[in-house]
């Protein structure tokens, strides 16, 4: 099994923190990623594979999987201990809907305030105007962080045992941090949630690396980590 991830691919990490929970054997490659020009050159089975032109990509044998839920999907199927998502149909479906709330709605802002790792971007003329619409995209940041910890009420997971929906949220999170998003100290149960997560050995390696490859890759980021990586 093998899977083309990036340095600083927020959907590829999901799938690398999967791999880990599951202890499923799988080798790495790593497309070429720079801040300025992007994914370039494509890596060879990244554009044989999916119409996309993205990671992740896993490869499994002659079968060959793209999109980080489809590649968990397949990963908790193939191996289905320990378990990624509850096992009731209910709460399997609004595990998924909160991957999907993860990787849709919580991106939407998270993208404005991508312009802020890239470098020499402090210095283009349309610095301030992405600012305006950054802080903007932080407030509606803020209001997914207080849905988050309405959810997380009473619980230590979102479901009785960490999961997919955890792995999606919290990179979102992370990767908010990283690019100077809002605190989420105020939110009590979301604050207590992300540093049990992080402690986890799969999450803690994905923090360790992302933090190096921003070292050698990304512009620094005022106000990055507020709270901690």
């Amino acid at each position: 099994m093998k899977l083309i991830s990036a340095a600083l691919s927020l959907f590829a990490k999901k799938v690398e923190i999967a791999l880990a929970e599951k202890a499923i054997d799988c080798q790495r490659e790593l497309a070429a990623f720079s801040q300025t020009a992007g994914y370039s050159p494509r890596h060879p089975d990244v554009l044989a594979h999916n119409p996309k032109r993205q990671v992740p990509v896993l490869i499994d044998g002659d079968f060959v999987l793209y999109d980080s839920t489809v590649i968990i999907e397949y990963l908790e199927d193939l191996k289905p201990s320990p378990p990624l998502y509850p096992t009731s149909p209910r709460e399997r479906a609004r595990c998924r809907l909160l991957e999907l709330y993860a990787d849709e709605v919580i991106l939407a802002p998270l993208k404005e305030l991508m312009h802020r790792n890239e470098p020499g971007a402090k210095s283009r003329a349309d610095w301030a105007a992405r600012e305006e619409t950054a802080k903007a995209a932080e407030a509606v940041l803020e209001n997914c962080y207080r849905k988050i910890d309405a959810d997380l009420a009473g619980r230590n997971y979102f479901f009785s045992d960490f999961g997919a929906a955890d792995i999606a949220v919290y990179l979102q999170l992370f990767y908010a941090q990283r690019l100077g998003g809002p605190s989420m100290k105020p939110f009590a149960n979301l604050w207590r949630w992300y540093q049990r997560v992080k402690a986890r050995p799969s999450v803690a390696l994905v923090i360790k690396e992302t933090l190096a490859a921003d070292a050698k890759l990304s512009a620094p980021v005022d106000g990055a980590f507020k709270d901690s990586p």
